[in-house]
């Protein structure tokens, strides 16, 4: 009876490991999540009127975050954060690049965008498009963005809130939720950095 028991419960021992260990790569491997993916065919630009391609996201990690230049808090708030962030890094985090990619597209133009961006660092690119494709990134994504009329002409955005995290090979790598703790944050550019 007791070897049948220390059977049993080695070969669930083995089974509760091989699933843990295993499982997360034979599930990327079978199914692959595309929703997290640079989209291949972008149709944008910065800042600085220069094309935005899935190739500014290879080679180097990113780190993503979908905003506009009139949000009132959450936006600028979160590129002060993450300018403070990189300001932390220091040498290590030299090759970080943070786009930031308007909702508003229709208000947040290269020149606004031009103006804008430089105050948070010039690690911090502005991304803006024709508003079709913003919002085929958006939905790609999986972005919430919705319009919220304030008067008869101005609106404002509500939006999703968090930081996305791109690996150096282009892929969705983690988030960094609206006003985490800095040391957390901190940590987990540097794991994007390492990897």
């Amino acid at each position: 009876m007791n070897l049948r028991f220390t059977i049993i419960f080695l070969l669930s021992l083995f089974v509760i490991i091989f699933i843990f260990f295993f499982s997360q790569e034979f599930i990327k491997k079978l199914i692959p999540d595309h929703r997290f993916n640079i989209n291949s065919t972008l149709n944008l630009v910065n800042h600085k009127n220069e094309k935005i391609t899935k190739f500014n996201f290879v080679g180097n990690p990113s780190i993503l975050f979908f905003g506009f230049t009139n949000c009132p808090d959450v936006c600028p708030t979160t590129l002060n954060d993450l300018s403070l962030l990189l300001d932390k890094l220091g040498d290590k985090g030299k090759n970080l690049k943070v786009y930031f990619v308007t909702l508003d597209p229709k208000r947040d133009t290269v020149d606004v965008l031009n103006d804008y961006i430089p105050y948070f660092g010039q690690q911090f690119i502005g991304v803006t498009g024709e508003e079709d494709n913003i919002l085929n990134l958006v939905k790609n994504w999986g972005i919430y963005r919705k319009k919220n009329l304030t008067n008869k002409q101005d609106y404002l955005i509500d939006h999703t809130a968090s930081v996305f995290l791109i690996n150096s090979e282009g892929q969705f790598a983690g988030t960094i939720a609206y006003q985490e703790k800095s040391d957390v944050a901190l940590e987990k550019l540097e794991n994007l950095i390492r990897k």
